[in-house]
């Protein structure tokens, strides 16, 4: 993706406290729900409208977890290219979700994202 990304912003919206990770969600990616999910709530930018792009983000770093298990358990040949190109793939993708979510450190870094109480002067208040 090129070009600039827009801000993140606490949305009123926002979930405020931990959700479980659907049932569905195999173990690794389980996981990692559990991992992400504190952070992005502690933010407030986790809306409904981004729980399938949660999902989706979880499910790409378990199967890339996945995937390294298989290619470390040793395959044949052609069916370590597979895996490569799979786990590659699963990689792009969750690093795609990632900066979307606000979970990659230049996503992070940026000023939108603010805590309770904020009160920043609104520089139209002469």
């Amino acid at each position: 993706m090129k070009g600039t990304k827009p801000a993140l912003v606490v949305d009123n919206m926002s979930y405020r406290h931990n959700i479980p990770a659907p049932d569905w969600l195999a173990k690794d990616a389980r996981a990692e729900w559990d991992r992400v999910m504190p952070v992005l709530t502690e933010r407030r930018i986790l809306t409904d409208a981004d729980l399938g792009g949660l999902e989706n983000y979880c499910i790409c770093i378990g199967r890339v977890r996945e995937t390294e298990a298989l290619i470390q358990d040793g395959q044949e040949p052609d069916m370590m290219l597979k895996l490569a190109r799979l786990q590659d793939k699963a990689m792009a993708s969750a690093r795609q979700l990632a900066a979307e979510l606000g979970l990659t450190p230049v996503s992070r870094s940026r000023p939108a994202i603010r805590e309770d109480g904020d009160n920043e002067p609104d520089p139209l208040d002469i």
